[in-house]
């Protein structure tokens, strides 16, 4: 099977979730990966063992990269076309879609290879209960929810350049400027360190507690949704089905309780720390370390300890 990965690219380096498709597509079989415009971009990614192709359209706009898109996909010819669940992804993938009467799957978290063919997994549902789809067709598209796949182990790449003129009158709309959203600045999904404050903090005030860790640690600060529902913390920080998967090196929880939602999106994280005074919590059931007690309690001094070794 034929993957082709598409490589976006911000300020000069392709966001973490397009990393992570490369490894899906090895896992299913032919890797090709393509990017638009940003040469520098694509040589980060190639450092992890793509060989991307630039596409040189010489407009940065959404109509812009969807002709030069369906051109290269009609050139390549593969049978399923990946992008990362970002605004963009989502934007470009049911657009190219519609040009090659395929099916498009989205926020997808695993893919599969089965005798039926591939099998797409999504949260359905604000993520109580977990979708399977089949999808027939010589070309699928889909877009993967950031944090579904392990970001792949450095190694060989390289880079070519390739034009991809279009006619003039296709782009219908022009980049002008673009505006950072407050959720861009939260990057959850490319973090080393979270630390998730949940309903076990007890109030805002506890809850900086959570924010004193993550700064110490310099990691970045997680909530469960009884947290943002609280307001203790904006919905740009949220963990989980209904908010963003991540797969961090370590995963401290506070006062999480480990329901369904939340655990489905964090169950990429290599080292998971739980700290809930219910023995019972579910959130033990996936910890690799569990420690049973007021997490109000636990917190101080855990920040008291690392202040001393640093």
């Amino acid at each position: 099977m034929k993957v082709l990965v598409y490589i976006e690219t911000k300020e000069g380096a392709p966001v973490p979730g397009s990393l992570e498709l490369l490894t899906a597509a090895k896992e299913l079989g032919e890797t090709v990966a393509v990017a638009a415009e940003d040469k520098a971009a694509a040589e980060k990614a190639a450092a992890y063992g793509a060989k991307v192709t630039v596409l040189k359209t010489g407009e940065a706009s959404e109509d812009a990269q969807t002709a030069a898109l369906e051109s290269y996909i009609r050139e390549v010819q593969p049978e399923l076309v990946l992008f990362s669940g970002t605004q963009l992804g989502k934007d470009l993938a049911p657009r190219l879609a519609q040009r090659f009467d395929a099916g498009c799957v989205t926020d997808v978290t695993i893919i599969d290879k089965t005798d039926s063919g591939l099998e797409f997994v999504r949260p359905a549902y604000g993520g109580t209960i977990l979708e399977r789809l089949f999808v027939s067709g010589p070309i699928q598209f889909a877009t993967v929810r950031s944090g579904s796949f392990e970001k792949p182990e450095a190694a060989e790449g390289s880079v070519e350049e390739k034009d991809m003129p279009f006619a003039e009158d296709i782009p219908k709309a022009k980049v002008l400027d673009a505006a950072k959203e407050i959720t861009e600045a939260i990057d959850l999904e490319g973090a080393d360190v979270i630390v998730t404050g949940g309903r076990g903090m007890g109030d805002a005030e506890g809850f900086k507690l959570v924010e004193e860790l993550a700064a110490l640690l310099g990691g970045v600060v997680g909530a469960s949704r009884p947290a943002i529902e609280a307001g203790w913390a904006s919905r740009a920080h949220q963990v989980g089905q209904s908010g963003k998967i991540v797969a961090p090196r370590l995963y401290i929880a506070c006062g999480v309780s480990g329901a369904m939602q939340h655990v489905s999106g964090i169950m990429g994280s290599k080292y998971i720390v739980a700290i809930n005074k219910d023995e019972a919590a579910s959130i033990f059931d996936i910890a690799d370390v569990g420690i049973v007690g007021d997490v109000k309690e636990i917190l101080p001094l855990l920040i008291e300890e690392i202040k001393k070794r640093k």
